[in-house]
């Protein structure tokens, strides 16, 4: 079984906390991981691209020319592809680019991923975050004590508006709820700092 050592705001370890076997040691299923992926950044797109084809340019109702006796090749619309101004031939339309993934999918790619961080040593707990005046500049030495670098995914179990206020201006740092953690997410970090209380809430929720 996994263990994972509580540290206070300080960077010292408080307690050792053991991690459930079937969510934080599992064999990582990078199929699984690939279409979860997939479809959430799907679902990101909005898919409002839209080209014009022939029949929505505007202008091009009369004949340019008659059909017979020009020695031209017979032209029906000054607006069709090959004319500058004319419609666009296969061009984008608007359209939905999310597809439907299983939820038992979507449990296994997050147990993957989060095995993964913790094989890492990517993951890190604190027991609590109260700060004296909920500065960014007490957030920063927060995060430089529990040694966290690169892209730090902060996860908490509900925004405080302390939390939230001193970690806004921080460039490389993303505050997220815990019930909005996604797989995504997780493998967008080089680092993930969680409460205690959030990490347990998770491990409940996929055990």
């Amino acid at each position: 079984m996994p263990t994972l050592q509580i540290m206070n705001q300080t960077g010292e370890s408080v307690e050792k906390l053991e991690l459930a076997k079937d969510v934080f040691d599992v064999e990582a299923n990078p199929q699984v991981i690939y279409d979860v992926i997939r479809s959430q950044r799907g679902a990101m797109r909005q898919g409002t691209h839209m080209t014009k084809n022939r029949s929505a340019v505007r202008g091009g109702g009369r004949k340019p020319y008659r059909q017979k006796g020009t020695g031209r090749a017979r032209q029906g619309t000054i607006r069709a592809p090959q004319y500058v101004g004319g419609g666009v031939v296969f061009g984008p339309t608007p359209r939905n680019y999310e597809y439907k993934t299983n939820k038992k999918v979507r449990r296994l790619a997050m147990r993957s991923v989060l095995s993964d961080k913790v094989k890492e040593n990517a993951l890190i707990a604190i027991d609590k975050v109260d700060l004296e005046n909920y500065k960014t500049k007490e957030m920063v030495a927060l995060f430089d004590s529990v040694k966290a670098e690169g892209k730090i995914l902060f996860v908490v179990e509900a925004f405080e508006e302390g939390i939230v206020r001193a970690t806004r201006n921080i460039a490389n740092v993303i505050l997220m709820r815990r019930n909005h953690l996604s797989v995504y997410d997780i493998m967008n970090a080089d680092c993930i700092v969680a409460t205690k209380e959030a990490l347990t809430k998770i491990e409940e929720a996929l055990s």
